[in-house]
């Protein structure tokens, strides 16, 4: 087996790769075995057809087409991989020679990484971002805690409220008839969540325990299911029981029970903490993209359209994965939405450039600052993985090891490149800001 490397134009190469003649007749041999006893040849049993026999019959390349699959599948790997380019695209595939008792010769057209030249990487300037937290904030963080630990009573003297917990049998109708996913029993909602339709839970408030009543809503036009978007609807409700929501007293005595603090006044100082501690991770975040934003922008880099493809698909099947994880099907989807494949990855290419161009932008400064990766980096990056997982630090250590670990290593020092790009930036005022301070 063997492999040459042709340069294109535009970041492209030419990869031919040759298969010896017995290795390719060789996978004929498992390509037939494999198929046999689903092809009838009159006089013998399924199975038992000789394979010359059958090559006869249904013409002699009836194998060769899987066992080049079989085989290119096995070998460009491999080849890619020892050809000594760094190859960023799915390959397209044409095979030149085939035939019994020839070598298997094809040509795999591909993308490479294309150089890049950075421009001002250091000394970018990027707005200021002051952190501040006011009162309210805190307060309103008070709030989120103080329902946190509300209690609830039962109630059967009164109508619904906002706030209040209720369980209620409801079932929708659109033109009169009822909808999939429509009816519910017994079925736990709180007022004011927002859970349901925009107008739904303003409407129960009101309702009495046992009594039916008609909602009348409009679903949003963005509404996940289109038969639905935009749609007028009536729900027949009938609340069950009814919850009651006592918040407890903000006081020390509230600090001591749900802090570590035995003051209110000292629990609320946490939380300004905690909240300033946010902002400026935030704020951090924000100047890093804003930072990274600019360095882009300075740098000039040529993007293989093949690179771009290979993008998009990828991101078009991650998107498939996060379906999944919420039990549907890309397929279903397109179906809701009234999009395709292709529709989702021209949507997708303004993306997939940008992430493309922040790699290889900030994989061209590792390379310029000369930016490694400590083992103290690594163990790091391992541990907060396994905390995130609620892993045992062994059991993700021995998940990244060899290519895995090697591409860990990479994003921990793109990265770090990343907080290069930050900690050299120049931090200046808003405009108007900037003016307002010189009339000053």
């Amino acid at each position: 087996m063997s492999v040459s490397v042709e340069k294109l134009e535009n970041s492209m190469a030419v990869l031919t790769i040759e298969v010896d003649a017995k290795e390719f007749d060789k996978a004929v041999d498992k390509v037939y075995l494999r198929q046999r006893n689903r092809l009838n040849v009159p006089g013998f049993r399924k199975g038992k057809t000789p394979r010359k026999l059958i090559e006869r019959m249904y013409g002699e390349g009836i194998f060769l087409e899987d066992a080049a699959n079989d085989v290119i599948n096995e070998t460009y790997p491999v080849e890619a991989e020892a050809c000594g380019e760094e190859i960023v695209s799915s390959p397209e595939i044409e095979i030149t020679q085939i035939g019994h008792g020839q070598n298997l010769i094809y040509k795999a057209t591909v993308a490479v990484k294309p150089p890049v030249t950075l421009g001002q990487y250091k000394g970018v300037e990027v707005l200021k971002r002051p952190v501040t937290v006011t009162d309210e904030e805190v307060e309103a963080e008070l709030k989120k805690e103080q329902d946190k630990n509300a209690s609830f009573e039962e109630v059967t003297d009164r109508t619904v409220q906002d706030g209040d917990q209720i369980k209620l049998d409801f079932e929708g109708f659109v033109d009169g008839v009822a909808f999939e996913g429509g009816k519910g029993e017994d079925y736990p909602l709180t007022i004011g969540s927002g859970s349901f339709i925009p107008g739904f839970e303003e409407q129960l408030v009101g309702a009495e325990i046992g009594k039916e009543m008609e909602v009348n809503v409009t679903f949003p036009e963005n509404y996940g299911s289109p038969d639905l978007a935009g749609a007028d609807a009536v729900f027949k409700c009938t609340v069950h029981s009814i919850r009651e929501k006592h918040l407890p007293e903000l006081n020390d005595e509230f600090a001591d029970d749900v802090s570590e603090f035995e003051t209110l006044d000292e629990f609320k100082e946490d939380i300004r903490r905690n909240l300033i501690v946010k902002k400026e991770e935030a704020a951090r975040t924000e100047m890093e993209n804003e930072a990274v934003d600019a360095v882009i922008k300075n740098a000039t880099v040529q993007i293989p359209d093949a690179m771009l493809k290979t993008q998009e698909r990828q991101m078009v099947d991650e998107f498939a994965q996060q379906l999944q994880y919420q039990g549907m099907t890309i397929d279903q989807y397109f179906e809701y939405s009234g999009n395709d494949r292709d529709k989702m990855m021209e949507v997708m290419a303004p993306q997939a450039e940008k992430r493309i161009l922040t790699r290889l932008v900030l994989e061209q400064i590792v390379k310029e600052e000369n930016i490694t990766v400590s083992e103290e980096d690594f163990e790091e990056e391992l541990q907060k993985l396994a905390a995130s997982y609620g892993a045992d630090l062994d059991t993700v250590k021995n998940i990244f090891v060899g290519k895995e670990r090697e591409r860990m290593e990479e994003d921990i020092a793109v990265q770090k490149a990343v907080s290069f790009v930050a900690d050299h930036a120049v931090e200046v005022e808003k405009a108007e800001e900037a003016a307002e301070t010189e009339e000053a």
